[in-house]
């Protein structure tokens, strides 16, 4: 036997708190726990949960009113037993069929039959959809909060559709915001009975909806769920058997790991179809924000098809070509593992779909981009600062904390969906917890409150040219910007004697240049070693601030990135353990890595690890410079050319060739006479080379 409970007001924490927002309706299942009214006090916003499971009767509570502890604002009918629940509503009867196996379902649908059928004839108010296997009812529309009548923008919904609970039905436009009404059932519209531009208000009804009936749709999605699950495995099996036949198959090359969130360019495609290529060899071109890569092929075979063009943008699983191999049963294998990820996702989505338990279907793409904080003059030119979603958008919205007005929506019309909060929730997760205090937050926050420059028209003062940025510059320019607003700079300056080293250097390179070796040993290479050297013994200069930036990570490896010019702008490859190394093997290794550079060859590999960084003027120019602190490291070295200049010895002035050296470091890490310590190390190194081997 059913029971009609009232629903009275749990303790709220303080006298009166006034509704804000009605989360159901009269007539709509709850599970126990669940919101039935919003409620906000002075200090927070809360939720009334259902007391128990069961059907709500009636609802004594508006929008605005006042409650407090112990005030009835409803009723709820619960079930007594499972007969009972099993006969409360066809959808609950429906999702307790679909949740079930297929032997369960069908002994329990036909021993139900006989004692429902009398129940629905005798409430039925209509013979002909009983006879179609559903009731027809009118779904109106529900207490929106508003006392009068509000504007019907538009209809969301067509006579012959099939819709789910929840789903959005027409568009309101208030004087405050644009909302959904959600279906209270699932079902198939027999009849719209509202247009763009009417008014609309409470009870006002919207559509006469088909449900009931699920059985059968929901046996026939399961037939057709089962016949194509059958033809999947027909035609796998018939693929299995030809590819054994003719000993090849047709596989799926896609895009590796290659380190990188989003998309990067293609910048050649290296293969056409009816090539024959080896496992290993290039099939496209990348180019991200450090470095130019190729995509290998992870077998040997002939090209069949190529799915990728220069200029387009890929990202991991993105499909490259479709590659015919020899070897049925290792290609077959390999073909499994390269299944497109969207055939995943469809396999899951067909499941997911048989469970009507699940709180909300999506009608949003299976793929679609992380919402981003909306700009605020996006805003105000696009929706006058409404956020376009429904009653239980705003309420996933409310328990997370999320500002609707910085959601972009991906439904019809810009509407924000539920998934669109959820990714708009990942993406600030995913953001560094001290994004602000480490300067990682983007540059659009202005968390620096810059005043931003007044745009001029320079061409009403003589003739302009524009000339695009570089690619590099366009992504390198927002990191110097963030180093340099964010990092407490201070450049120390000295000059080190490099007379004894230049000596040694030109002996070396005319004796590589008589064997005839290909060597030659540039003085950036003693630098190097110099800093090493001298990393070895300030390892503070060797160490980056942790992410909460209460303490230093000290790094026991020593990596210097060098600036390289190239066509395209500033590149800095990371050489490796230049402590291990000889002059020689680095030097090598220098005109390799330079090279690989101004040739846009650099790998992703190549570019990072560096704990310290040289930026070499010495062969344009210049007496000193401020170069900006590459963070995460805190310690950059610039050198300028070098210049012959008279230096007392004692008892008279000599011509040394002295070599310009400013040192910048992070001063939240290293203090002024650490800097000066440095500074004098690295001049002292490059003085006397026999503190090197010491």
């Amino acid at each position: 036997m059913s029971d009609i409970q009232k629903i009275v007001v749990p303790d709220v924490g303080g006298d009166e708190v006034e509704v804000i927002e009605l989360c159901v309706s009269v007539g709509d299942t709850l599970e126990a726990d669940e919101g039935i009214v919003t409620v906000e006090s002075d200090k927070a916003s809360m939720d009334i949960p259902a007391p128990f499971e069961g059907e709500i009767v009636s609802l004594s509570v508006a929008v605005g009113d006042k409650i407090k502890e112990g005030d009835v604002i409803g009723e709820i009918k619960t079930s007594a037993d499972s007969e009972e629940s099993s006969s409360d509503s066809e959808a609950s009867s429906s999702e307790d069929s679909a949740a079930s196996d297929s032997e369960s379902s069908s002994n329990q649908s036909s021993s139900e039959e006989p004692s429902e059928a009398p129940k629905e004839e005798s409430e039925s108010t209509s013979d002909s959809a009983k006879s179609s296997g559903g009731n027809i009812i009118e779904v109106a529309v529900p207490d929106i909060g508003e006392d009068g009548e509000v504007d019907v923008i538009d209809v969301l919904v067509a006579v012959g559709d099939t819709i789910e609970k929840e789903d959005g039905l027409i568009t309101l436009e208030t004087d405050k915001a644009t909302m959904d009404v959600p279906s209270s059932h699932a079902g198939t519209v027999k009849e719209v009975l509202i247009s763009n531009g009417d008014k609309v208000k409470e009870g006002t009804v919207v559509i006469k909806l088909e449900v009931g009936g699920s059985d059968s749709s929901e046996s026939t999605d399961s037939t057709s769920t089962d016949s194509s699950d059958s033809a999947d495995k027909e035609a796998k099996s018939s693929n299995a058997a030809s590819s054994d036949s003719s000993s090849s198959e047709v596989i799926e090359v896609s895009v590796p790991d290659i380190g990188e969130d989003g998309e990067v360019d293609v910048i050649d495609v290296l293969v056409s179809v009816g090539d024959t290529i080896e496992k290993e060899d290039g099939l496209i071109t990348l180019e991200t924000d450090k470095a130019t890569m190729d995509v290998p092929s992870t077998h040997a075979g002939t090209v069949k098809e190529v799915l990728i063009s220069t200029g387009d943008k890929v990202k991991q699983g993105t499909l490259v070509v479709k590659l015919e191999t020899s070897g049925g049963a290792s290609a077959s294998s390999a073909n499994e593992e390269s299944k497109p990820e969207a055939s995943k996702q469809s396999e899951s989505s067909s499941k997911e779909s048989a469970d009507k338990k699940t709180e909300e279907k999506s009608k949003a793409p299976a793929q679609k981009p992380a919402p981003v904080k909306a700009d605020s003059s996006t805003d105000t030119e696009s929706n006058d600062g409404k956020a376009h979603a429904s009653p239980s958008v705003r309420r996933v919205a409310r328990e997370f904390g999320v500002d609707l007005t910085l959601v972009k929506g991906s439904g019809r019309k810009n509407r924000i969906l539920k998934e669109d909060v959820q990714e708009y929730v990942k993406a600030e997760l995913a953001k560094p917890k001290t994004a602000a205090a480490s300067g990682n937050a983007p540059v659009g926050d202005n968390v620096l409150q810059i005043v931003p420059v007044k745009p001029v028209d320079h061409s009403k003062f003589g003739e302009v040219e524009e000339q695009k940025l570089s690619r590099i510059q366009k992504i390198s320019g927002p990191f110097l910007h963030r180093n340099w607003a964010t990092i407490p700079h201070v450049t120390q300056f000295d000059e080190a004697d490099i007379t004894g080293v230049e000596a040694f250097r030109k002996e070396q390179n005319a004796y590589h240049a008589k064997i005839k070796s290909g060597l030659k040993i540039t003085p950036l290479v003693f630098v190097m070693k110099a800093v090493a050297k001298a990393l070895e013994k300030y390892e503070v200069f060797n160490s980056s601030l942790s992410e909460d930036g209460e303490s230093l990570i000290i790094k026991k490896f020593i990596n210097i990135g060098i600036a390289v010019e190239t066509p395209g702008g500033l590149v800095v490859p990371v050489i490796k353990d230049v402590n291990k190394k000889g002059i020689e093997q680095l030097s090598q290794e220098l005109i390799d890595t330079s090279k690989k550079a101004r040739e846009g060859k650099l790998k992703s590999a190549d570019m990072q690890g560096g704990t310290f960084t040289i930026s070499s003027l010495g062969g344009i120019g210049g007496t000193a410079f401020t170069p900006i602190v590459n963070a995460p490291e805190v310690g950059i070295l610039g050198v300028s050319k070098s210049e012959m200049k008279p230096k007392w010895n004692g008892s008279e002035f000599e011509p040394r060739l002295m070599v310009p050296l400013s040192l910048s470091y992070d001063h939240r890490v290293i203090d002024g006479a650490v800097g000066a310590r440095f500074a004098a190390e690295v001049a002292a190194n490059l003085t006397d080379l026999r503190r090197i081997i010491l």
